[in-house]
């Protein structure tokens, strides 16, 4: 099988017990999501986003979130994130002891407003108000911070997101201190040819600041926008087993790109995740187990590994 010319390593993040719970109609057990999380784990995954930090109010499944992370952290073996909306959930991961804050925040102005109520810039001042109380606690270089730019590419709400704002976004979160910068395609706008020339322009402006990828596949173009990142050097993915997910403050914004397919993929053309697909396929089943009644996606699970397949690790 003839490979693509690329480093050999990528991170794929499960974002499945955050993004992909946050849309499901039951609420998952505590001890369901720990066994979830010790299973990924044991599949190879280096970074599982375990849980969000937001009023139990407006996602109830989140309620548990304090519990879920300091079980998570007693598996060991990875890096526990959780994603907050504004400071006060940064605040609480911090006194909660998470390994890396993922803070969302959208360009789409409307989008921001729908999902936690203020401008863009009043969020980007929260950031930095983050940045600040982590290195004020002596935690720089303990805990990350990664910003997340959610509807990069275009808003269900709002409609087109010029490309200068996020390019103005990413240039202030950089400055003002992220260990990473995650581009989020939220609602399954992007094309490939926008995620070509939407990272490569980011690049030029954080320099070499990590960059990640986070695709729905709303409109079935997850995949293709995984490989147009990969083609610009991307090699930080998220992905949620199953397809789960999607936002809930934004019309029609259906699942993430399915974990077990994007692996696939990634290994497919010579980049090595270091999963173990036979470990991640089992899992996939027990999330059937977990979740009934609930659409779960992903075509690997349904039709197996190719007899061509050649594993990258």
């Amino acid at each position: 099988m003839k490979r693509m010319p690329l480093p050999d390593k990528v991170d794929l993040r499960e974002v499945g017990l955050r993004d992909g719970l946050q849309m499901v109609g039951q609420i998952l057990p505590t001890q369901t999501k720990l066994d979830w999380c010790r299973d990924q784990v044991a599949c190879g995954f280096s970074e599982i986003e375990v849980t969000s930090f937001v009023p139990p109010s407006s996602i109830p499944q989140f309620a548990d979130a304090a519990e879920v992370l300091k079980g998570a952290k007693a598996i060991g073996g990875f890096t526990a994130a959780v994603l907050v909306p504004n400071l006060k959930g940064g605040i609480r991961a911090l006194e909660r002891g998470a390994d890396k804050i993922t803070f969302v925040l959208s360009a789409s102005e409307a989008h921001n407003m729908s999902n936690v109520r203020r401008p863009t810039d009043a969020s980007a001042t929260e950031f930095e108000d983050l940045v600040t109380e982590r290195d004020a606690r002596g935690l720089k270089g303990k805990v990350a911070l990664s910003a997340v730019i959610a509807t990069a590419f275009g808003c269900s709400i709002q409609g087109e997101v010029p490309e200068d704002r996020v390019l103005d976004l990413s240039e202030r979160l950089a400055a003002a201190g992220a260990d990473e910068l995650s581009i989020a395609d939220t609602v399954g706008y992007g094309n490939p040819l926008q995620v070509r020339r939407l990272f490569a322009a980011i690049s030029t402006v954080v320099g070499p600041l990590p960059l990640a990828a986070h695709f729905h596949d709303t409109r079935g173009m997850g995949l293709a926008n995984v490989i147009a990142a990969a083609e610009v050097g991307v090699r930080r993915f998220d992905a949620a087993l199953g397809g789960l997910g999607g936002c809930p403050f934004a019309p029609g914004a259906t699942g993430n790109i399915a974990t077990e397919d994007c692996a696939y993929l990634l290994e497919s053309i010579g980049l090595s995740t270091g999963i173990d697909f036979e470990r991640l396929l089992q899992l996939r089943v027990r999330l059937e187990e977990w979740l009934p009644g609930e659409r779960i996606e992903g075509r690997l699970k349904q039709a197996g590994l190719a007899k061509t397949f050649l594993s990258a690790a």
